[in-house]
């Protein structure tokens, strides 16, 4: 079943974060495609723009409208995915787990199954 990894991102804290341990965020990524491809379980992966460069179309009077920033109003945004195809929940837990942002306070990843794909990544 297809799950996705969705990466919260907290810029106060990646500001936070020294240089060596930004770069342990980096090589863990980089290790954790490695992995799941030779698995077979990636199917994708986006890193996301920053909320600066983030537009909104919604409905206003029943036309669509086009607004800056992101959808909710938090510090928090998604600063990117991660598509894969694994035997179960569990699985995409565990793969989750192993991701550096996994063992940063005030980071989170959020795991969700896909429900419906069309497209080229599908």
């Amino acid at each position: 079943m297809k799950y996705l990894i969705l990466m919260h991102v907290d810029p106060e804290v990646m500001a936070s974060l020294s240089l060596e341990q930004q770069q342990t965020i980096g090589d863990g990524h980089q290790a954790f495609m490695a992995k799941t491809t030779e698995t077979g379980e990636m199917l994708s992966t986006h890193a996301l723009g920053a909320p600066s460069q983030t537009k909104v179309v919604r409905s206003r009077n029943g036309r669509p409208e086009t607004v800056d920033g992101p959808f909710a109003e938090t510090k928090e945004f998604m600063g990117g995915y991660y598509l894969l195809d694994v035997e179960s929940e569990e699985r995409a837990i565990e793969l989750a787990s192993e991701l550096p942002d996994a063992s940063i306070d005030g980071l989170a990843l959020e795991i969700r199954p896909v429900m419906f794909s069309a497209g080229a990544d599908v």
